[in-house]
């Protein structure tokens, strides 16, 4: 079969602007696939749950109270978004609250960072 000059380049240039114009939204997906950076009040999280976590690995829950735990759990969960609640009252509880206070100014968060208070009670 015989073509007249230019036919077939036409073809072929319309495929090459088809193949083209497909990479680049293919790409365009893959950069809005890509997870976000976390937020700076999640990484902080982040790094105090860890601190969290080898702080209770070190130590162990000896002399924890079990309204300790559940305060300081309920923090974690809700993001460490939650108003600080948590009230160290055995000298096990006041120890890792002050280990965790230096571990998350170590982390670059702010002393006030960790859910540590104890409110009068009226």
């Amino acid at each position: 079969m015989l073509h007249r000059i230019g036919e077939g380049e036409d073809e072929m240039g319309r495929s090459i602007t088809a193949l083209v114009v497909l990479i680049g939204m293919l790409a365009g997906l893959n950069v809005g696939a890509s997870a976000q950076e976390p937020s700076w009040p999640e990484v902080k999280c982040a790094r105090y749950k860890k601190a969290w976590s080898d702080a209770l690995a070190r130590t162990g829950r000896k002399g924890l109270g079990q309204e300790f735990l559940d305060r300081h759990e309920a923090f974690l969960s809700s993001g460490c978004t939650t108003k600080a609640d948590v009230c160290p009252r055995s000298s096990e509880e006041l120890a890792l609250a002050n280990m965790m206070v230096v571990a998350a100014m170590n982390a670059g968060t702010a002393s006030t960072f960790p859910p540590f208070a104890c409110r009068k009670e009226r």
